[in-house]
């Protein structure tokens, strides 16, 4: 009987798992992909367009730094610690660590968006020596307190395993900030003119607003789910009293050590806003320096971020997941999904990373055909991909084993060979050394990423036994290469007979049919992880019937 009943939990396991991806996935994508249509027209709006980014990514950078400083490790560590108490049916003291989290956090989002308020011309002025970046830090102020709130919403749900309550916030959140920066943006631009500090402004403003929107979704829901909580509080089991000083600290315990990888990962994207402008003005006028920085944290940075919402999905669920296996002493079900995990993120990040390097040019001229310059920015960066891809998903696997320092030490050292390589390459004109100026700081990202997936990687290799290494790469590097060699014939031969940018899209779309394929052909999934995907099982039985897998 107790076998029967292991299976069914197993099971039942499995599917929650596969239904938090697929949830995860298509929300993150559909986000990302407003994301990009916002950038898009930002970009090639008349009065906004690369300057326009950079004051806002500038100012969106010191907003999010502080942001994490206040709340970015709180939605995992209140996952985890959530996970961890319903693990062993402890639901008042699940929803005691929430109600804690909320009142905490919601105090210290207070007094960072105070501080924002107040220090908006210092921080403009003197730290990243943008002016016009001042009246887009007044509003973005307000969103810290919050996203602080919301933050704590989403981790106490994500430790339910009610994942699509935080997604659908996050989709909510990016269709009314889409809708409301259009609209601003178009309003602005007729009655004040194509002044483009207030462009940027007005944008900040759009996600102020869509945050406030985001914490009613969640705070609307909590109320109507209330009563059916204080039901399951009832029939808590296990519960032990703790005080909220002590309640207080295991909350801190957690959030603190995950807070810090998050905060060095701050302060490396405001090394950027820090240091190019300040760099760049060695050989070129402050509008150049300005335009430069903003291709870089507008146009380029949005690419490479985009194939992340793929993977996205797997680093939310990855961290509940450990946590739970190893609170119930059952690691063989984790590694599975450890190992599945890794080969998601390896099959994604390569094709992109190569398909951004071949058609850097072509990208940049479909989607800013008014501002489409930065192609060579987009060829170093776009060789991050895989290993951030990689990095985010050992990452949520430390801090589900309690290593949550791992990723921070790796992320400090990454930052300080951040901080050095930009402060030596930006200075160069890239008429003397080619990765000098802007360049040079795409370099030290992608250089940073590199040794932070290293050392990552290492430590995990030490605390768990995972399957995943390089024999698991081979495959997807094959399928990459063949896929790379077909996008360029087709490239070519199409460009002869259509247009451009119609020559671009059926490129694309033919090397993602061509790559899945190959990935079948060549069987690089396991018949445990074909069924592990969405319609594993229906998709298998097909792959059968086509010999493909016997």
């Amino acid at each position: 009987m107790s076998k029967i009943i292991n299976e069914e939990n197993r099971k039942l396991k499995k599917t929650s798992f596969l239904k938090n991806i697929v949830i995860l996935l298509v929300a993150h994508v559909f986000i990302k992909i407003l994301g990009v249509i916002n950038k898009i027209y930002l970009t090639n709006r008349e009065g906004f367009g690369d300057e326009g980014n950079a004051i806002y990514s500038s100012a969106f950078q010191i907003y999010t730094l502080f942001l994490t400083i206040s709340s970015i490790g709180i939605p995992n560590a209140v996952s985890k610690l959530v996970s961890e108490r319903l693990a062993i049916g402890d639901s008042k003291g699940a929803h005691k660590i929430f109600k804690i989290a909320i009142i905490s956090f919601g105090f210290v989002g207070f007094v960072s968006s105070i501080f924002v308020f107040i220090s908006a011309h210092t921080i403009a002025c003197n730290w990243i020596q943008i002016p016009e970046a001042e009246l887009s830090l007044l509003a973005l102020s307000p969103s810290i307190f919050f996203v602080s709130i919301t933050s704590v919403i989403k981790g106490y749900f994500n430790g339910r395993e009610n994942l699509n309550i935080g997604a659908n916030s996050q989709t909510i959140e990016q269709i009314f900030r889409t809708i409301i920066t259009i609209s601003l943006i178009e309003f602005i631009a007729q009655t004040t003119g194509l002044d483009t500090k207030v462009m940027a402004a007005g944008a900040a403003v759009a996600s102020t607003i869509s945050e406030i929107i985001c914490f009613t979704y969640l705070f609307r829901y909590y109320k109507s789910v209330k009563k059916e909580i204080a039901n399951e509080i009832k029939r808590s089991v296990n519960y032990k009293y703790k005080g909220i000083r002590k309640t207080l600290k295991e909350i801190l315990f957690v959030s603190i050590p995950m807070s810090i990888a998050p905060i060095i990962g701050g302060i490396n994207k405001n090394i950027d806003s820090m240091t190019i402008v300040r760099g760049l003005k060695n050989f070129m006028s402050e509008t150049d320096a300005k335009l430069q920085y903003g291709i870089l944290s507008g146009k380029v940075d949005t690419l490479v971020s985009f194939p992340l919402s793929f993977n996205s999905a797997f680093t939310s669920t990855l961290i509940p997941v450990v946590s739970s296996a190893k609170a119930s002493g059952n690691y063989e079900n984790a590694i599975r999904k450890v190992d599945f995990s890794m080969l998601i993120a390896l099959l994604i990040g390569l094709p992109s990373s190569i398909g951004m390097i071949i058609l850097a040019n072509p990208i940049l001229e479909l989607l800013f055909p008014n501002q489409s310059s930065g192609a060579f920015l987009l060829q170093i960066s776009a060789i991050s991909i895989t290993f951030i891809m990689l990095n985010q998903n050992i990452s949520a696997v430390l801090h589900g084993l309690g290593k949550t320092i791992i990723p921070a030490v790796s992320l400090v050292i990454s930052s300080i060979i951040k901080l050095i390589l930009n402060t030596v390459l930006v200075k160069i004109n890239p008429g003397t050394f080619v990765l000098g100026g802007t360049a040079g700081a795409a370099f030290a990202t992608v250089i940073s990423h590199i040794f932070s997936f290293l050392i990552s990687l290492y430590i995990l290799r030490k605390s768990i036994k995972i399957n995943f290494g390089i024999k698991s790469m081979i495959k997807p590097m094959v399928a990459t290469i063949m896929m790379t060699i077909c996008m360029i014939f087709t490239y070519n031969n199409l460009l002869r007979i259509v247009s451009e940018k119609m020559c671009i899209i059926l490129t694309i779309f033919s090397a993602i049919i061509i790559y899945i394929v190959l990935i079948l052909i060549l069987r690089v999934f396991s018949e445990k992880e074909i069924k592990m995907l969405p319609f594993g099982e229906k998709l298998y039985c097909i792959l059968q019937m086509l010999k493909i897998y016997r």
